[in-house]
C-alpha cells in the first residue's frame, strides 16, 4: 500500500512498508504551476502567523519541526521561505553540528531536549536526534546494537513529549541525487556561493545508496501517530515549500488553541 499524501506531501503511516525509492523527488504535490504554489504559499503563512499568536498566547501547547535532508537538500531554504515571517520571540530555529566534547559526554538525547521549545513557542531543527541513526550508522560510528536500540528510544523520548505538550511534525526533503549534483555545481560555479561548498559534501555523496537506506529505516520505525514522517518532494523548491507550508497549517489548525480568558477584577477596570 502506498503512503498517503497529505498536501503534497507524503506521510509514512506506522507499521506499513516504505520506500523512498517509490516517491518522485521531482513531484510539485498538487501545484499546477510556480504562482499557483506561491500563492498557496502566502495564504497559508498568513494563517500561520495568526495561528502562532494563538500559539504564544494560549500557552499549553508546543510546537516541533524537525527538518532533515541529504547536503544541499533545502533546509536552510525551507527555514528562510516558510519561517522568516514568524515572530522570533516564539520562533526559535536550532542547528545541530558534530557533537561537542560536552555533548559527547551526554546520552545522545541531552542535547536535543535541551533545545525542545517551551509551551507557546515553535522550535524548528535543522538536523536532529535523528542523525544519531543517519550518520552514525552510514559512518559506523557506534556498535549496530547501539544504534539500533536508538529507534525504540526516539519513540519513547518524542512520546514523552507529545504527552507534555509538544505537537511535532517531522520533515525529510527528498531530492535525487541527480538534483543534488546540480547543486553542488552550482556552488562551485558561482563565485558568490563557493562559500557553502565543503569537500565534505563529496565525501558524503558517495554513500548516497547506505544514506537511503539508513533514511528508509528510521522513517519507517519512527513515523508514529505522536509524530509523523512526512516525505516532501523537494527537487522543485518553489513546491517544496508550499507542501510544508501546507501540513503545518493543518497541524496547526488541528490544536484547540484559544485565548486565555482574563479575570473578571482585569476586564472591569477602567483606563482613565
Amino acid at each position: 500500500m502506498s503512503p498517503a499524501s497529505e498536501g503534497g506531501a507524503i506521510r509514512v503511516r506506522p507499521g506499513r512498508a516504505f520506500s523512498l525509492a517509490d516517491i518522485d523527488p521531482e513531484s510539485t504535490g498538487g501545484f499546477e504551476s510556480k504562482d499557483a504554489a506561491k500563492k498557496a504559499l502566502a495564504n497559508d503563512l498568513d494563517r500561520l502567523r495568526d495561528r502562532q499568536r494563538l500559539l504564544y498566547a494560549d500557552g499549553r501547547h508546543a510546537l516541533l519541526v524537525v527538518l532533515q535532508a541529504m547536503d544541499t537538500g533545502g533546509k536552510d531554504g525551507t527555514i528562510r521561505h516558510v519561517f522568516s515571517g514568524f515572530n522570533p520571540v516564539a520562533c526559535v530555529v536550532t542547528s545541530f553540528k558534530v557533537p561537542s566534547a560536552e555533548e559527547l559526554a551526554h546520552d545522545f538525547l541531552w542535547r536535543i531536549h535541551r533545545a525542545v521549545p517551551a509551551r507557546g513557542v515553535i522550535g524548528v531543527f535543522n538536523r536532529s536526534h535523528y542523525e544519531d541513526v543517519l550518520v552514525v550508522r552510514v559512518h559506523d560510528l557506534v556498535p549496530r546494537e547501539v544504534w539500533r536500540e536508538r529507534y525504540r528510544q526516539i519513540n519513547d523520548f518524542e512520546r514523552i513529549l507529545s504527552d507534555n505538550g509538544v505537537r511535532i511534525v517531522k520533515f525529510f526533503l527528498h531530492i535525487s541525487k541527480g538534483e543534488q549534483r546540480r547543486r553542488l555545481q552550482s556552488r562551485l560555479d558561482d563565485p558568490d556561493k563557493n562559500w557553502k561548498f565543503s569537500e565534505g559534501d563529496v565525501a558524503e555523496r558517495k554513500l548516497w545508496d547506505d544514506y537511503m537506506k539508513a533514511y528508509d529505516e528510521a522513517l519507517q520505525k519512527c513515523s508514529t501517530e505522536a509524530a509523523p514522517w512526512y516525505v516532501v518532494p523537494a527537487n522543485v523548491k518553489w513546491a517544496r515549500d508550499a507542501m510544508v507550508a501546507r501540513v503545518l497549517r493543518e497541524t496547526m489548525d488541528s490544536l484547540s488553541l484559544r485565548h486565555p480568558r482574563a479575570p473578571k477584577k482585569i476586564t472591569k477596570q477602567k483606563i482613565r
